[in-house]
């Protein structure tokens, strides 16, 4: 009892004021609201300046289409990294529930609801996003800064008086402290199911057995993967006739995806499990495979974010290669290679672009996994006290996060050129080609293997870098305290 006593009054001084802000998972997601709201900041800026260069510029200033075209893709790929921060938070603050069942239990036994509980973490993340959409938007507007002044450096008709501070870079930092509030209250659902019982317990993730026995939670998901898929059809047949079949494809790319991310419990055991018999067959393997399919969710949430960022870069790669095979094959005699120079430059732009994107995917898998190991440092502890060597641990942790790194790559690989060319052919699919002026009718994927080798490499470098904290942390706390740890 005097146990219960201490801990309870020392939670609700931390929840009380802003102490919450050190637990660990915390700082990562402010990182990662930082990095979406300073994204679209910059990009906010950046479609301005384009437009007053092009009103500056003596032959397209009247035209407004580029200028359209620039912000509507200023517009999608904030969306985009939005969504991506947006799905990283909700498996992060998911992760911080199930370390906090027994704090959330022991609130329950002295009167607190589960809806008041449930409260406080919507709070949480809402200050959370705040603080992340003001450190974001400063940072974009020092950057945005930076870029017009090399940009009156290196342009001939640069505009004069251009300031960063325009209005619209609100509307990214608002919208990163809204998606993030919503995020941490989708993660926090689990709250509702915490029982007073399970003070008595630790950090509790699903098992395998629990995630397989519930399939009506996995409605929804089904539902938008089929009604997606059957979008993404829609869109491939009615680009045969319309460019506009790619805006149909679009809605169908995000309503599968969405499907596919709510349920990734379902999709990413098999895969999990497939790679898990390339690891090997030593003890100290098979752990880190068995650990991964013991508790789907957790390793479906560190997978998640990875198969995002992997699927963006694939996905605007493959359509872009597509789409300038398809203009070579148009082009007839000697091509010079200035003649895709402006398509290269305007690709390698985008992948850089939706590379920041991946980025926020990576950092969500980092702080997942260092939060997933710091909850288990009982289990570890009781591994350790066996027998296991602070080397066998390191290296069970560091195989963990390439099982679930290569199995994300892997899935993301699949989906990006999937998406990529049905991105490619709902655009293209009824463009007029030569000799005859007949639409293209069914255009060839094509894979640039650069774009794919380069994907392999920051990988396995995410892989060193997202176990190099955990291994860190798994063999720091001595046997004895980690079996005494909650």
């Amino acid at each position: 009892m005097t146990a219960t006593s201490v801990a309870i009054p020392e939670r609700v001084s931390r929840t009380a004021g802003l102490g919450w802000l050190r637990d660990r998972g915390m700082g990562a997601s402010i990182l990662v609201a930082a990095l979406s709201a300073g994204f679209g900041v910059v990009l906010v800026d950046v479609t301005a300046y384009i437009g007053a260069v092009l009103q500056a510029d003596p032959y397209i200033g009247d035209s407004g289409t580029l200028a359209f075209v620039v912000g509507m893709l200023s517009f999608l790929l904030t969306a985009v990294a939005m969504y991506v921060a947006a799905v990283v938070t909700a498996n992060t603050f998911s992760t911080i529930i199930a370390g906090r069942t027994r704090q959330i239990a022991l609130m329950r036994l002295i009167g607190a609801t589960a809806r008041s509980q449930r409260g406080e973490v919507g709070r949480q993340g809402f200050v959370v996003g705040v603080i992340g959409a003001v450190v974001g938007l400063l940072g974009g507007l020092v950057l945005a800064l930076v870029g017009v002044q090399v940009g009156v450096q290196l342009l001939d008709n640069a505009p004069s008086g251009f300031s960063v501070l325009q209005p619209l870079i609100v509307l990214p930092a608002v919208g990163v402290a809204l998606t993030t509030w919503a995020a941490a209250w989708a993660g926090s659902r689990r709250v509702l199911s915490v029982t007073p019982l399970q003070a008595l317990g630790g950090s509790v993730e699903r098992t395998h057995d629990d995630v397989a026995g519930r399939p009506g939670r996995h409605v929804g998901a089904w539902v938008l993967l089929i009604s997606g898929t059957a979008l993404l059809a829609a869109g491939v047949l009615i680009g045969l006739i319309t460019p506009l079949g790619v805006v149909v494809a679009f809605l169908g790319g995000l309503l599968s995806f969405t499907g596919l991310v709510l349920g990734a419990v379902l999709f990413m055991p098999p895969v999990l499990r497939l790679v898990g018999r390339m690891l090997g067959s030593s003890a100290t393997a098979r752990l880190a495979a068995e650990n991964a399919l013991r508790y789907p969710e957790r390793s479906s949430r560190m997978a998640i974010g990875v198969v995002m960022g992997v699927t963006l870069v694939t996905m605007f790669a493959v359509a872009m290669e597509s789409a300038k095979r398809m203009m070579m094959s148009q082009v007839t005699g000697e091509v010079h290679e200035e003649f895709f120079a402006p398509m290269d430059a305007f690709a390698a732009i985008m992948m850089v672009l939706v590379a920041i994107s991946a980025v926020i995917a990576a950092v969500g898998l980092v702080n997942l996994l260092t939060i997933g190991v710091v909850q288990r440092r009982r289990e570890l502890g009781l591994l350790r006290s066996i027998g296991l060597s602070n080397g066998q641990v390191r290296a069970m942790v560091l195989l963990e996060a390439t099982h679930i790194t290569v199995a994300a790559t892997l899935t993301g690989l699949v989906l990006g050129i999937a998406y990529g060319w049905i991105a490619a052919q709902s655009l293209l699919g009824s463009v007029p080609t030569l000799p005859e002026m007949t639409p293209a009718g069914l255009v060839a994927p094509q894979v640039p293997w650069l774009p794919v080798a380069i994907i392999v490499l920051a990988t396995a470098l995410l892989t060193l870098v997202a176990a190099a904290t955990p291994t860190r942390l798994a063999t720091r706390v001595a046997p004895v305290e980690a079996l005494a740890a909650d």
